[in-house]
């Protein structure tokens, strides 16, 4: 099991990422960001990249998408919150969605 980001390594890990717009939850134990794109086809194809990376890290997103944004939630579920999983996907979620 993947250890929970905590105390200064969390803070660490975190910053880039909220400075790039993902939030923390209320409750602390997940990120989550906004994605808009100019349209569908683009929200689409940003998931569709994002769902090979994430099969092959075996880390799946909460996500949803309506028309052309996509909500994206990241937590370890097995881990109970944070860990570098989620920082990680959610680093090249940043990437992928720069790319569109």
């Amino acid at each position: 099991m993947t250890e929970l980001l905590q105390g200064a390594t969390r803070t660490e890990a975190l910053a880039p990422l909220l400075a790039q717009g993902w939030t923390e939850t209320p409750d602390r134990v997940a990120i989550e960001k906004r994605f808009v794109f100019r349209n569908f086809n683009e929200a689409f194809g940003f998931m569709t990249r994002v769902a090979l990376m994430a099969e092959k890290r075996d880390h799946h997103p909460d996500w949803r998408n309506v028309y052309r944004t996509v909500e994206v939630t990241l937590s370890t579920h097995d881990a109970g919150g944070l860990t570098t999983k989620d920082t990680e996907l959610a680093q090249r979620m940043d990437e992928a969605a720069a790319y569109v």
